[in-house]
């Protein structure tokens, strides 16, 4: 296997540049940057690397264990599978019950001819005992004992709950574009440095941060775009090298993610291509980053908010 650049990289493995540098900045691969070359490289071995941990990432294995499994030895490995196939089997029982409990719910109501309440049904014994000992949620009152299998069950049961849909109200925005290696921090840089210097979020404590790429990655390509809008008072001027710019708004399906999950975007599209009442809408997709203004303001507190990203997916009724 030869060295390869980021594109020759995110196109073999179907994997965004913006992901690869966030696993080079979290210390589980390394690059190179050859003399003349404005790009990174990936060695053979590195490249084997990420294709390890493409791999178990694809396992559902997390980002942190994965850099435990790497940085630790093969009983820690064994441990960690161990521990995820476990969860998976508690994932898998409770979903089996949870279908076995609804087919029963269903042969129940369609056998039924009494004149009770019909949704007296749902206390049967036979309902009663199969979801006796299933969670209830995955979010948990504070001081009550989290259940284990909570979280991995609600996401593949009511995943589809989770999208909202939101109206963004037309605003002006001060907006940074920028092409070339590491856009989106490079946008955050500028971004970052105006906020804090003229003091917006003491000016406009609604403002909002949005991104989106501009130019959209193309397939083999080393570089791509990406462009910041933050949201600022109209009558506000701003400075070079921003450009003020006027959003006209409109409607859109959101989904929030953790950082950085951005694969979640293919769940997002999906969810809109089956949908009955909307369809997609041709306008950018936008990411808007959660508290980051605030967070900015801040100078980024050591224990501020959780860094949190709306995917925001344009839509229109038809």
């Amino acid at each position: 296997m030869n060295d390869m650049t980021i594109g020759e990289v995110s196109s073999a493995f179907q994997i965004s540049t913006r992901m690869l540098r966030y696993y080079e900045k979290a210390g589980l691969i390394k690059s190179t940057r050859k003399e003349g070359y404005a790009y990174r490289i990936y060695s053979a071995d590195m490249v084997r690397t990420i294709q390890q941990i493409i791999i178990l990432r694809k396992l559902q294995i997390p980002l942190k264990q994965i850099q435990s499994m790497m940085d630790g030895n093969k009983e820690e490995t064994i441990r960690i599978l161990e521990t995820r196939i476990h969860e998976m089997n508690e994932t898998i029982t409770s979903v089996q019950t949870i279908r076995k409990a609804l087919e029963k719910l269903l042969e129940l109501l369609c056998e039924d001819d009494s004149d009770k309440n019909y949704m007296d049904i749902v206390q049967e014994d036979a309902i009663v005992e199969l979801t006796e000992f299933l969670p209830l949620r995955k979010h948990h009152v504070k001081g009550e004992p989290k259940m284990s299998n909570a979280s991995v069950t609600k996401e593949i049961i009511e995943k589809d709950h989770c999208v909202r849909i939101v109206l963004l109200p037309p605003c002006t925005v001060a907006s940074y574009q920028f092409v070339g290696d590491d856009p989106e921090e490079k946008v955050g840089e500028v971004m970052d440095t105006f906020i804090r210097s003229i003091k917006l979020y003491e000016i406009k404590p609604d403002s909002r941060l949005f991104g989106f790429n501009n130019p959209e990655p193309q397939p083999g390509s080393d570089f791509h775009g990406y462009e910041d809008w933050v949201t600022i008072p109209d009558d506000m001027e701003v400075p070079q090298p921003l450009v003020k710019k006027h959003f006209d708004g409109g409607l859109y399906a959101a989904y929030t993610i953790n950082f950085p999950d951005f694969y979640e975007w293919n769940f997002l599209k999906e969810w809109v291509h089956e949908n009955e009442k909307y369809q997609e809408d041709h306008r950018d997709y936008l990411e808007e980053h959660l508290n980051w203004v605030y967070s900015s303001h801040m100078n980024w507190p050591e224990n501020g908010i959780d860094g949190k990203i709306d995917l925001l997916l344009p839509i229109r009724t038809g």
